[in-house]
């Protein structure tokens, strides 16, 4: 077994751990705490945990694809109900570049868009939002964000759980030493993807900010005399 996965929940009733994976991969829409932390996280760790037999896998996979679904619900009707003032909040404001970018993708794509946005942080986090302040019907919200959220789930959670099930098979043929190792790494080169991805986003969207800044001066500057 993984016993540094295990000293991550040690002590922890498997409802609690089930209930803290459903609350990130929930806030990450509704609350907007995808800027922050990606709910993807939370569902590999627990596919990894499920590989160990700390969690059930079928539940796990329920549990995820149920949160999500209903994180990027509730995403909606914060949306629908707030419409554009939705862009003033200051976490939505400053990623400006990715909204107009989500946006236009809404205005080519319509609900597909829901499905596309499923698989990138920030997007993740700003879709359903501005779904709900778009005025896309919610009956074809619900089908895209169904799909997305379900294929999201599973491809995820399967993928910790068979990189778990890779380290126990390390740890029977090379000793126990060198699959806790693996998993320390694991671990590390999770957070610094995630850290890094977003900060590559952060990047681009800056860019396009000051892009954007630099045509409208030149506009300016072209109209004075």
């Amino acid at each position: 077994m993984l016993e540094t996965f295990n000293t991550l929940v040690d002590g922890l009733p498997p409802g609690l751990v089930y209930g803290l994976i459903a609350a990130l991969v929930f806030a990450e829409a509704a609350l907007f705490v995808g800027f922050v932390f990606p709910g993807e996280t939370a569902v590999v760790v627990g596919g990894v945990l499920a590989s160990q037999g700390t969690l059930s896998l079928p539940l796990l996979l329920v549990i995820g694809v149920v949160a999500a679904v209903a994180g990027d619900s509730v995403g909606y009707e914060i949306g629908k109900k707030y419409g554009p003032r939705l862009l003033d909040i200051r976490a939505v404001a400053k990623h400006r570049a990715k909204v107009e970018g989500a946006q236009d993708l809404i205005r080519r794509r319509g609900a597909v868009a829901v499905f596309i946005g499923r698989f990138t942080a920030l997007l993740r986090a700003l879709m359903p939002a501005l779904a709900g302040s778009s005025r896309l019907p919610y009956p074809k919200f619900l089908l895209f964000n169904f799909l997305g959220g379900l294929t999201w789930v599973v491809t995820f959670t399967l993928g910790g759980y068979f990189a778990g099930e890779a380290f126990d098979r390390a740890a029977q043929w090379a000793g126990r030493g060198l699959a806790i190792g693996l998993a320390v790494i694991a671990v590390v080169a999770i957070v610094v993807w995630s850290v890094r991805r977003h900060r590559r986003e952060a990047e681009e969207e800056a860019e396009a900010g000051d892009a954007e800044a630099g045509d409208a001066a030149s506009r300016v500057e072209q109209t004075l005399p």
